[in-house]
């Protein structure tokens, strides 16, 4: 199954943003040792093996510098490739290749080090009927380029951002407790300003679920909580809501997590501390 790329527009913008922050038209070292006629090929090489995310931002870096730059992707976006493999090839003016090498592998080695994260939780879970979400933890103005990075893994998107859904966590039950107000008469608040919303209301004690189920929310995220109290709120719940597990969620434990039954596990890692990816751009003529 193809998976849904990212918006065009914000891969021309990430790449415009990155190429002017590095200066790649002002790269003093290139245009005073390369001549312009000079052309070659740069050949991106796997160092370690992973999941593959963009491509697209790779190929597009080199088209901004110079339409000519010719690129042919030798693996897709959410392939697992291997140590030494070869998964794409730039051609063209040498200029282009030196000046855009770096935002180029930028872009490739973050995305596909949150891609090669996402599917060791992803294959961690497999066996179990949930699903290993992201976060709205994000570098930002890159959010929908790292969410796609979680796709490319095997990952689900969460909410992209505050308008998509609403989430109702500790601080907003503060404010509804300070106003006396409770977490139904929020719930209806926004079935009512914002109509075809999912709703999900943050608890970190199994006390809270009993209450937040009579608000009518589509999900639950329990916060925080110990795999005997995940199993208990799974047991509690019996399918009245979804249910989401967050907090601290690692390699080691989120297996056993997803087996308490819970719907779906937030991962903040996924997108705010994976390791690169190592790959290279050798250059040849």
């Amino acid at each position: 199954m193809a998976i849904e790329p990212p918006p065009s527009d914000e891969i021309t913008r990430a790449v415009a943003l990155a190429l002017a922050e590095d200066r790649a038209q002002d790269d003093i070292t290139t245009l005073n040792t390369v001549p312009a006629t000079l052309h070659g090929q740069g050949v991106f090489v796997a160092r370690k093996g992973g999941v593959l995310a963009g491509l697209l931002l790779a190929e597009a870096t080199f088209r901004q510098l110079d339409p000519g730059v010719r690129f042919t992707a030798r693996a897709e976006d959410g392939d697992l490739v291997g140590e030494g493999q070869v998964i794409a090839v730039a051609r063209g003016a040498v200029r282009a290749l030196l000046q855009g090498e770096r935002v180029a592998l930028n872009f490739l080695q973050r995305l596909s080090g949150t891609a090669t994260l996402t599917r060791q939780f992803a294959d961690a879970v497999a066996a179990t009927g949930a699903m290993v979400l992201d976060t709205r933890k994000t570098t930002p103005g890159l959010r929908d380029l790292e969410k796609f990075a979680v796709r490319c893994g095997g990952g689900v998107n969460h909410r992209r951002d505050l308008a998509a859904m609403a989430m109702i966590k500790d601080n907003h039950r503060e404010a509804l407790a300070r106003e006396g107000r409770t977490l139904a008469e929020a719930v209806a608040s926004i079935r009512l300003r914002a109509p075809g919303k999912s709703v999900e209301i943050e608890i970190d004690a199994l006390g809270q679920l009993e209450d937040a189920l009579a608000a009518g929310p589509e999900w639950i995220l329990l916060d925080n909580m110990d795999l005997a109290e995940l199993r208990k709120a799974v047991e509690l719940t019996a399918g009245r809501a979804k249910l989401e597990a967050s907090g601290g969620v690692t390699l080691a434990t989120v297996a056993a997590i997803a087996a308490t039954g819970v719907d779906a596990i937030s991962v903040g890692a996924l997108t705010h501390s994976a390791p690169a990816l190592d790959i290279s751009l050798d250059l040849s003529f």
